[in-house]
């Protein structure tokens, strides 16, 4: 995509796109497209929405909701491009097109949603739904709908109703601030390694990837950035605390650096305005807003499952944190009674998983190859529910490091397209995620519409000539997001509104999560966990040293984790109008009184949690992937249960409930069409090894 922010005679966005899949013309967009393209379709929508509010006929199923369904699917596909590439593949005229449509699509949305004449008609066919004779999915679809637009603020009078029209605005223009600061703070931000001394206990695959990062850059020798990938193995590998802390002060510091780009006054921003927001909805605070369409429902309830947890996981966190100090103390006696600090706790814990379980990550990595890895997800899609993936080099994507496979059934009927976008690079966010071109749906005139789906990860790319190696962890994330994938791409449901990952937020990390076990399953890395130079299957005694190592550190992970989403929770809990005014020292005040122990620290800073400051899904909702752990370990013990993790009849059960009902049923009800009853915690607390009789060690 090229840079230039001119806007050409024609326009290949607002063109018919007839490429396969509905693909965009990649090649041809410039940044300068998107303002009018998007501006038109925005038109567009309004119209067509104002055109079902019209209608001289009473409002019925097919003419009211259905066609809302229906409508505004050119504006759909433009952002949805749009979207992608602001996160996957940014530049500095597309980020200043991003910031002066933020506020213009906030207003479009409240717009379509607070449409009068349309709204009554929906609210007419919603009073007397369960006298119209709907089959379920139709009547689902209804109440989201009516759902949708009064949480949107269709029933507030009309002064109310402007002003939430203006908050969401200002939301958007703060949110997509938020975001592109912490990209700004991890583009520019770098370790150079300039001597053999920076590099001492690196692996050769981390010194490869700084090599490549460094190349990538335009920078000599080698670097360490602020990607993920490369931020966790320096700081479980290098010997030098000292640049551990830098980097480990550059990766918790990011949006917190005074300036323009300072995230602390816009996160406040943001929560002065997610308040009124809340209390003009009926709400005491933003939290109870958020959860009344979530499984969880209440705080109470969320509360509750994160104190079950935190109150065993800090024992266990503790007792992790004497073990290393003990393998340190006797290792370098002059730190004896210093406590492990946060840079040094992954350092040190592997040189304690080394003496206990006898595993090393570098021992470990040459038989993640990212290709076998890939194959592996793809096998297991296969084995579980029949699906065929093709690589067609032959259609246009965003940027070269992407990947588009055609998914089919095993009796060749197509399913849809996966893109894999699988490398950090410049102007990519952090993290990993699953997004959609195209929803899967089979209402609309021109017949079934197939999903094209994308998975974005942010692996350390390999140098030239050599393959990229995954951490365990990094092939997890990689089987994580193509589990979000398999939700968009096996969804099955006729409205484009229930499709795919289109689910309460607390529902939506189950397919993900549940499909990381199979990385796990020793079946699965005798067949794909094959050395990157050799070819030979891992070991069966290194699959059970890993399969003995599970639970190891999982107090720490489990305490960072729930500690972030304790912050998010509190902090949206507040029901002053005004926010702390010092967000950091509340942070830290806070995460002291909870019981944080020394060394641990958080998954997310409130500076660079972009979960809940770069755009609101997951605002008080950050613990939604401990409940979903709560169904994916209780979902995964049914293939246990029957004696393998291919069970065919489970597996079907996990296609038909689950990844291909979208949100055309209720999540608790589909929970419970899988599994045969309500979930429950214990599988998750053993999973993690946190009941009490739950062996860690060897």
């Amino acid at each position: 995509m090229s840079d230039t922010i001119s806007t050409p005679p024609t326009n290949p966005l607002l063109a018919d796109w007839s490429l396969p899949h509905g693909l965009p013309p990649f090649g041809d967009i410039q940044p300068g497209h998107f303002e009018p393209a998007l501006q038109q379709a925005m038109r567009d929508h309004l119209d067509e929405v104002a055109a079902i509010g019209a209608q001289a006929a009473a409002p019925d199923f097919d003419n009211t909701a259905a066609a809302f369904d229906r409508c505004g699917r050119r504006f759909g596909r433009l952002l949805a491009v749009f979207s992608n590439l602001t996160a996957s593949a940014t530049n500095e005229a597309l980020q200043a097109v991003q910031r002066r449509l933020a506020a213009p699509l906030a207003a479009h949305h409240s717009a379509v949603h607070t449409d009068r004449a349309f709204f009554a008609r929906l609210d007419a066919l919603h009073e007397r739904r369960h006298a119209l004779g709907l089959d379920a999915e139709s009547l689902r679809l209804l109440e989201r709908l009516h759902l949708d637009f009064t949480r949107s603020g269709a029933r507030l009078p009309e002064p109310q109703r402007q002003r939430h029209a203006h908050l969401m605005q200002a939301l958007a223009e703060l949110q997509t601030r938020f975001a592109q600061n912490v990209l700004r703070d991890e583009s520019d931000w770098h370790l150079p390694l300039a001597d053999a001394a920076a590099m001492a206990g690196l692996p050769p695959f981390v010194r490869a990837a700084a090599r490549q990062a460094a190349q990538e850059r335009g920078l000599p020798g080698a670097v360490v950035t602020l990607a993920r990938s490369l931020v966790v193995p320096f700081l479980t590998f290098s010997e030098r605390a000292d640049l551990r802390e830098q980097v480990w002060r550059a990766w918790v510091g990011r949006g917190e650096r005074d300036g323009a780009h300072d995230n602390r006054p816009v996160v406040r921003e943001i929560l002065r305005l997610r308040h009124e927001l809340a209390t003009l909805m009926g709400h005491a605070c933003y939290a109870d807003f958020a959860l009344t369409d979530t499984m969880a429902g209440t705080r109470d309830r969320v509360d509750a499952l994160l104190q079950a947890v935190w109150s065993r996981a800090v024992p266990r966190a503790i007792d992790e944190r004497r073990q290393l100090e003990s393998l340190r103390d006797a290792a370098q006696p002059a730190l004896a009674g210093q406590p492990v600090r946060d840079w040094d706790w992954r350092y040190w814990a592997e040189r304690v998983r080394r003496e206990r379980y006898a595993i090393d990550d570098a021992e470990i990595k040459p038989y993640f190859e990212l290709g076998r890895i890939v194959q592996a997800a793809f096998d297991c899609a296969s084995r579980l529910f029949g699906l065929q993936f093709r690589r067609r080099d032959d259609l246009p994507v965003y940027h070269p490091d992407v990947v588009a496979y055609e998914v089919s059934r095993h009796d060749g009927s197509v399913v849809g397209l996966f893109l894999q976008d699988n490398f950090a690079r410049a102007g990519k966010r952090s993290g990993a995620w699953m997004s959609a071109l195209r929803w899967q749906t089979r209402n609309g005139s021109a017949g079934p519409v197939g999903p094209v789906i994308l998975n974005n990860n942010n692996f350390a790319r390999g140098e030239p000539g050599t393959p990229t190696l995954l951490s365990l962890d990094d092939a997890r994330t990689l089987f994580h997001e193509f589990g979000h994938g398999l939700h968009g791409l096996l969804s099955d449901v006729r409205f484009q509104r229930l499709s795919g990952t289109q689910v309460l937020r607390d529902f939506v990390e189950l397919p993900s999560q549940i499909f990381e076990h199979w990385i796990g399953e020793p079946e699965v890395l005798k067949a794909h966990a094959r050395h990157w130079q050799t070819g030979e299957p891992m070991p069966d005694e290194l699959i059970a040293r890993l399969q003995r190592a599970r639970r190891f550190n999982q107090g720490y992970e489990t305490v960072r984790y729930t500690a972030s989403a304790m912050l998010d929770l509190a902090l949206h809990a507040r029901t002053e109008a005004e926010p702390p005014a010092d967000l950091v020292a509340w942070e830290t005040a806070f995460l002291a009184g909870a019981g944080l122990p020394e060394g641990c620290g958080v998954n997310h800073r409130l500076v660079h949690f972009q979960h809940l400051f770069a755009g609101s899904s997951y605002a008080s909702g950050y613990y939604v992937y401990l409940w979903a752990e709560v169904l994916d370990a209780d979902g995964y013990d049914a293939f246990t249960e029957a004696g393998g993790p291919f069970d065919a009849a489970v597996a079907a059960r996990l296609l038909r409930h689950v990844y291909a009902a979208g949100n055309s049923v209720e999540p608790n009800a589909a929970f419970e069409a899988f599994r045969g009853r309500a979930p429950r915690l214990e599988p998750l607390l053993t999973k993690r090894g946190l009941l009490e009789d739950t062996p860690v060690a060897a």
